[in-house]
């Protein structure tokens, strides 16, 4: 790995968070808080980074977007079983990872992140200085409270086409661990209409990833702008609220019990806020709750939270 190639994909993702928090705040007219952090010596990561987070807009009740760039002496148990053999390296990693909440139940929340992750293994005597092993992960999902085909049909297309330069097989294949992976498995139930995800991807060397999260980190604002703006002013009633939160709940209950990412962040000493940044501000839970028969809250279930092939 030569010593550009971290500088370059830093930057890049740097520059990614800064284009959809200007989108953001254009979309909504309000202004993310900018909280700039760096890891204070002696912590069990070292690094800095810039937490974006709008709360209350007319448009986003919460929308997240955080940078982080961090090193720390042993790589976590959650990034390390599917290579074993670099357990207990010191490693790097960075990120821009995002989660939108929005106001209006028709819009759905969106969540979407792009990273890499660089390892130092041990030698032959057991100390560093093996040669550095990199490799990405991200993709972006569609989680609605309300479905529309049209919607759903869309924001995979677009998903397709950013994973189309990179051979014909990236989309079914990240489109299945997607579907696999964003599942409640304590309900057999998804966590909504799905999209791409990638992990441990290390296909191709280092420039074929990190030309990959940059094509998947640059096409997540046309695959999710043009639905905020079909669905934004559509009215709703309290019903459609009431059933929004209780959505809401479906994901916390994903990001707290299943969520590989978020347990990554607690196992490696990684910063409080970058959890709460993706949680809803408001959210319910019922004991049991069945939608009426034939209702749009019925449809969810039947039509859309459920695998099926969009395009």
């Amino acid at each position: 790995m030569q010593s550009t190639h971290p500088a370059a994909v830093g930057e890049y993702l740097r520059g990614l968070q800064q284009s959809i928090i200007a989108a953001v705040e254009k979309a909504d007219g309000g202004r993310c808080v900018r909280d700039a952090w760096e890891k204070a010596p002696g912590e069990p990561l070292q690094g800095s980074g810039l937490t974006c987070i709008l709360e209350g807009g007319e448009l986003f009740e919460r929308a997240g977007c955080g940078f982080s760039q961090v090193r720390g002496p042993s790589l976590p148990p959650s990034a390390t079983q599917n290579r074993p053999e670099l357990a207990g390296a010191p490693f790097e990693a960075m990120g821009v990872s995002l989660v939108f909440h929005p106001r209006n139940p028709y819009v759905p929340i969106v969540h979407m992140n792009v990273r890499m992750l660089a390892a130092l293994p041990k030698d032959g005597s057991g100390g560093p200085g093996g040669k550095p092993v990199c490799w990405f992960g991200g993709g972006m999902d569609l989680t609605p409270c309300y479905g529309f085909a049209e919607d759903a049909v869309h924001f995979h297309a677009t998903c397709r086409d950013a994973l189309a330069a990179f051979g014909d097989d990236k989309y079914p294949r990240f489109k299945t661990w997607c579907d696999e992976y964003f599942f409640l498995k304590h309900r057999n139930e998804q966590r909504g209409i799905g999209g791409i995800f990638f992990d441990d991807f290390s296909e191709g060397g280092l420039e074929n990833g990190f030309d990959m999260i940059r094509s998947v980190g640059d096409g997540f604002l046309p695959a999710y702008m043009p639905i905020v703006e079909r669905r934004r002013a559509t009215p709703y009633t309290e019903r459609e609220r009431s059933f929004q939160l209780y959505r809401r709940g479906r994901y916390v209950e994903f990001n707290l019990v299943w969520d590989r990412g978020t347990h990554f962040g607690l196992q490696s000493g990684g910063r409080t806020e970058s959890i709460l940044l993706s949680m809803p501000p408001l959210a319910s839970w019922a004991y049991q709750q069945q939608p009426e028969p034939g209702s749009p809250e019925a449809a969810l279930y039947s039509d859309f939270i459920v695998r099926r092939d969009w395009l």
